[in-house]
């Protein structure tokens, strides 16, 4: 940030005799403002985060010495004190091993600290254990090992019923947990680097026979926090925590390829409670983040609901999927879901919820505000015929329910279609509500803002114009005009 700052007054400097004319008309042009302001804030999380590219502005560094580790255990290990080797060949897995078995010896003493030093800390996956910091140092990487053979296959996760690729065992994760309680993944922005692309090379030529692994995967643990790390290159989804209790993600960069990456999904809360996502870059495949709790019958029966969780101040890209999605396998419910001051730029789409009969569950008291759309296809997404099941053994009179949604504050430049909600006569969207929205569009067409089997409301004007599906308030939320077509159908796939 300091760094622009001085260029930007280095800048105005060398043309100070035209100042007074060219600051004038600069700031009536609202479209040229709002893209100053974007690159700014983009510039300034990007630079935040500018240890993420290895190698990558390796200038803002020059005569500074590597930051002091903190110590923020009873215990602290490095390490090269269990024999590991950054060389980026040699394979330090019973390095790391013997690292975490130490460290779970310590849990009544307030547990320890596995400090990773810079370097390239080749390994297979391996385990975290409970009252455990693991700690990146600056220029420290760990590399998950390519050879799938060193990766171990686990049971189905029961709300999916089997693989999400492949019917039998899954591929775990690189660096895994369950059952555990107070663990930390911090640092220094580290990075952790799934080295994905062999994985993603032999998925699209179906030469796997289990589904893939996640990069970081914690299952049935409370009391997580993730912060000031990079990960990249997932052969999956890249975080994702699995039916646990008060987790936070701070300050995280997420990388992968925006095309072929297949389904290396940022964040992905599944059937997890009291949630925090804030300040956060994330850049993949996929969906930045996608909230979930369960496929089909499964979920339905494994009944663990996504709920009271917060994303917050992230600036994310998906030229493949979305933003923020809700779903597909959303079978054990979503609620209580905050959604704020989120930039999403150059994607498919921004913000989505998707669902389809046989799923089950709720999607239900979900609000966005300010949302900032900037060069994105369509804007809001409401889907229900996302037809993907686990197999046959679905029914498809498990309907789920969408009810209970706001955005408000959305705005941005570049958008084909703001607005698509495609409810259905089976699964309508109920209780919607749009205020203080207005869109720069790409098409100047008639069919922007559409919709289908919706009710829900217009607070006062937004800009486009709403589908007549909407019933229409002024700014003092006072009734001015009643929709009578809530089921009208004005969908068009077209654009």
């Amino acid at each position: 940030m300091v760094e622009i700052l001085s260029l930007g007054r280095f800048h105005l400097q060398q043309n100070r005799p035209d100042l007074r004319r060219w600051v004038p008309a600069f700031l009536s042009s609202h479209k040229t403002l709002f893209t100053v302001l974007w690159l700014a804030a983009f510039a300034s999380v990007f630079i935040w985060q500018r240890n993420a590219v290895v190698g990558g502005f390796s200038f803002f560094r020059w005569g500074v010495a590597s930051r002091p580790i903190p110590r923020l255990r009873p215990a602290a290990f490095n390490l090269t004190d269990f024999g590991g080797v950054g060389d980026g060949v040699t394979l330090n897995t019973e390095a790391f091993q013997r690292a975490v078995y130490a460290i779970s010896k310590l849990g009544k003493k307030g547990g320890g600290q596995l400090n990773v030093p810079p370097g390239r800390w080749l390994t297979a996956p391996f385990n975290l254990t409970s009252h455990m910091t693991l700690f990146l140092a600056e220029d420290a990487e760990i590399l998950a090992i390519e050879n799938e053979k060193y990766w171990p296959l686990m049971p189905p996760l029961p709300s999916y019923g089997y693989g999400r690729e492949h019917p039998g065992p899954r591929f775990g994760s690189f660096i895994h947990g369950q059952n555990l309680k107070d663990v930390v993944i911090t640092g220094h922005n580290g990075t952790i680097n799934g080295q994905g692309q062999a994985w993603w090379k032999k998925y699209r030529q179906k030469l796997l026979n289990n589904t893939r692994g996640p990069l970081v995967q914690i299952m049935w643990s409370s009391d997580i926090l993730i912060s000031n790390i990079t990960l990249r290159d997932s052969p999956f989804w890249t975080l994702h925590p699995y039916d646990c209790k008060n987790v936070t993600i701070r300050n995280v960069t997420i990388l992968a390829p925006i095309f072929e990456a297949p389904n290396t999904d940022g964040i992905d809360p599944d059937s997890c409670e009291d949630m925090v996502i804030e300040d956060c870059y994330i850049s993949v495949g996929d969906d930045a983040i996608a909230i979930k709790s369960g496929w089909d019958q499964y979920g339905i029966a494994y009944g663990r609901p996504s709920m009271n969780i917060l994303i917050r101040n992230l600036v994310v890209r998906s030229m493949v999927s979305a933003g923020v999605s809700i779903g597909s396998e959303m079978s054990g419910g979503v609620s209580n879901v905050t959604v704020e001051n989120l930039l999403v730029w150059s994607s498919r789409r921004a913000v989505r919820i998707k669902t389809a009969p046989g799923r089950g569950g709720y999607v239900q008291n979900v609000n966005y505000r300010n949302l900032t759309f900037d060069n994105v296809r369509v804007g809001i997404v409401i889907k229900t015929d996302y037809n993907e099941h686990p197999d046959e053994g679905y029914d498809p009179k498990a309907l789920p329910i969408l009810k209970d949604i706001s955005f408000i504050g959305v705005h941005g430049q570049g958008v084909r279609v703001p607005v698509r909600i495609h409810g259905s006569e089976e699964i309508p969207v109920r209780n919607i509500t749009f205020q203080d929205m207005s869109v720069g569009l790409t098409y100047k067409k008639k069919h922007i803002f559409q919709c289908a089997f919706v009710q829900g409301r217009v607070i006062g004007t937004i800009f486009p114009a709403p589908c007549e599906n909407l019933d229409l308030y002024d700014e003092q939320k006072r009734l001015v005009k009643r929709s009578m077509s809530q089921n009208v159908t004005d969908i068009d796939y077209d654009f």
